[in-house]
């Protein structure tokens, strides 16, 4: 079959089945896959739900014709086996961040709104993910026609970690051996090459909250830039005076006297991509601090927590750098709370080769001594790079560069994706990096609320996925 007829097949193919496609999208929204390790156990490291949802990507792996494997409810795969046991790759998750406030739709359905589909991990990454199974569904439909096995295995990967540490794929590699080539959809074409290195660490203040502020809530998982955050204080909600972007409400009272709940509703977005973002933790401190709802102890923390939201380039953390390959650092405040009477801050730092997370210890230990405040680091993935002139990369670029008509270059990003983890991978779209600006501005981005993507964005790249994957097949690997 030469090109032109192989890539009217693919078209049919896609056209055919895209319905049962976005039921399938579907049947993973369902789930409610956050991590949980509070109920973990034996064969369900990340919790009951995050299971549910490994459970049902292999069931839609089987039910695809892919010979399927559970590898002890860390993840899982399903392989079409080819000629040779080397095998090429593709690996997406099925976990999800939790679904946070401020929706419109139902987070756990796939809504459809004039081409987009909706919900909690249409994106990010259960929508690519179906993608990866039917063009792994693809071949075994095409082998079974054909009588004549692919040169190399086929494998999809289901993760089931990508959200909260990656613990799933260093299970997987110690016991199976790594692909020859391995590519994700979970960030944006042409290519992503390499990613920044990610820190995620946390502050926790001296001060005991309580005399004004009894709670602080702002935000929903630390890799992401809150949307909402608020406040209980001891106040009188009806002598409070408004502010743009923040809400009001009587919360009762107690034995001390009247409470307020006070709401900062700001413009959230990814941790990596903090251009164009509104941090509600800084707006919340702005007006707690302005109106005076703050002890002189918790005054401390709140000029602290102000300084911290008040630039996303590291500069407020004394942090900032940047390379000529992955360009400046990013660092901002994902969640704040109140913890056994304390306040507890977290952040979020994307960083270049020119630093190192323990020069982003150093400096963040000081910072926080100079508010009372302890500082811990919770993980730290060093950056990661793959030489893009290499003939796989290639392969990848001018198939996408045919689908789309735009320029097929390699870039790098602030995210972390699994390919940092193999020793020869890529993250490989769906998203349209060209094309970001004509998404309506009710879509929401992954990790916020109406998260939303493009049908034809998903249909063009199932196309790709799977014209990419024939043409890998016929390299030497």
């Amino acid at each position: 079959m030469d090109d032109a007829a192989f890539k009217s097949h693919v078209e049919a193919y896609v056209d055919e089945n895209w319905e049962t496609i976005v039921e399938d999208i579907r049947y993973l929204v369902q789930v409610e896959s956050v991590e949980d390790l509070s109920a973990a156990e034996p064969g369900k490291p990340w919790g009951p739900k995050s299971y549910e949802a490994l459970r049902r990507g292999l069931e839609l792996a089987e039910r695809l014709g892919l010979e399927t494997t559970n590898v002890d409810g860390y993840l899982g795969f399903g392989d079409l086996p080819g000629a040779s046991k080397t095998y090429i790759a593709t690996i997406a998750h099925t976990d999800i961040v939790p679904l946070g406030l401020g929706w419109t739709v139902d987070p756990l359905d796939v809504t459809r709104k004039d081409g987009y589909l909706l919900g909690r991990g249409v994106l990010d990454d259960k929508g690519p993910f179906v993608l990866s199974l039917w063009a792994a569904h693809f071949f075994v439909e095409h082998v079974k026609k054909t009588g004549k096995l692919l040169p190399y295995t086929l494998r999809a990967i289901v993760g089931n970690n990508e959200e909260t540490g990656m613990g799933d794929v260093p299970y997987y590699l110690e016991r199976y051996p790594e692909p020859a080539f391995c590519f994700t959809p979970d960030a944006e074409f042409p290519l992503i090459c390499g990613e920044k290195g990610v820190y995620h660490a946390e502050f926790t203040s001296d001060a005991i909250a309580g005399e004004k502020i009894l709670e602080l809530d702002g935000g929903t998982v630390p890799n992401a830039i809150p949307g909402l955050a608020c406040a209980l204080v001891r106040a009188d909600a009806s002598k409070l005076p408004d502010a743009p972007h923040i809400d009001i409400e009587d919360a009762g009272a107690d034995e001390q006297g009247p409470l307020a709940r006070i709401s900062a509703h700001g413009k959230g977005g990814h941790a990596s991509m903090p251009e164009g973002t509104v941090n509600a933790i800084g707006l919340l401190d702005a007006y707690l601090l302005e109106n005076n709802l703050c002890s002189d102890a918790e005054r401390i923390f709140l000029n602290f927590s102000a300084r911290l939201c008040s630039t996303t380039d590291g500069t407020s953390a004394n942090i900032q750098s940047a390379d000529d390959k992955f360009g400046p650092l990013t660092c901002i405040s994902g969640t704040v709370r109140t913890v056994d009477g304390r306040f507890v801050q977290t952040v979020d730092s994307r960083y270049p080769t020119s630093t190192t997370g323990e020069a982003l210890t150093t400096a963040m230990t000081s910072l926080g001594k100079e508010y009372g405040c302890t500082f811990r680091v919770l993980s730290d993935a060093v950056p990661f790079y793959i030489d893009p002139n290499s003939p796989e990369i290639a392969t990848l670029l001018d198939t996408y560069h045919e689908y789309t008509g735009h320029e097929g270059t390699a870039f790098v990003i602030g995210g972390g994706t699994y390919a940092r983890h193999f020793k020869r991978a890529v993250a490989f779209g769906p998203v349209e990096r060209a094309e970001v600006d004509t998404i309506p501005a009710w879509v929401g981005a992954e990790h916020g609320p109406d998260e939303g993507v493009s049908e034809e964005w998903l249909r063009r790249a199932l196309k790709i996925y799977i014209v990419s994957i024939a043409r890998l097949m016929e390299l030497d690997l």
